[in-house]
């Protein structure tokens, strides 16, 4: 780890050298069949990460259950075919609020042209003794 301590770094080697003298005197006192396979399956892993070839770049058919898929990097088209339909629902989610912003104007407007063609000034709307004159029922 960067910015440790001497001091807890020297404790960390000492740890580690404890550690892997205790792992070196339990190897020892394993039965011989035990550490011929330990052994065995050493050298089988040692030699099989000789042999791995590094992934291929081509696309590869996988098979999965009933289905098959194609395996490998995705190609550009891919990347915009599936960012497709999140445009869409972009564009989609801006026309919704526009088309609600358009009927909350309509709605508006139809409210204030009521208002200026009704006979009461619109200040009379705001007066609180008009709310009781309206609850009182001398409307009419």
């Amino acid at each position: 780890m960067a910015g440790q301590t001497p001091r807890f770094e020297a404790i960390e080697g000492q740890l580690a050298q404890r550690l892997t003298a205790h792992l070196s005197d339990a190897a020892l006192a394993l039965p011989h069949d035990i550490t011929e396979r330990l052994r065995f399956s050493r050298e089988r892993a040692l030699a099989s990460r000789r042999t791995a070839t590094v992934a291929q770049v081509a696309p590869q058919v996988v098979h999965a259950g009933r289905a098959a898929a194609l395996g490998g990097p995705p190609s550009l088209w891919l990347r915009l075919a599936s960012a497709l339909p999140l445009v869409v629902l972009m564009a989609g989610l801006v026309f919704i609020q526009h088309h609600h912003d358009l009927q909350q104007i309509a709605v508006a407007a139809e409210i204030d042209s009521a208002l200026l063609a009704d006979d009461l000034p619109p200040a009379a709307y705001g007066d609180p003794g008009f709310s009781e004159f309206l609850r009182s029922g001398d409307a009419l």
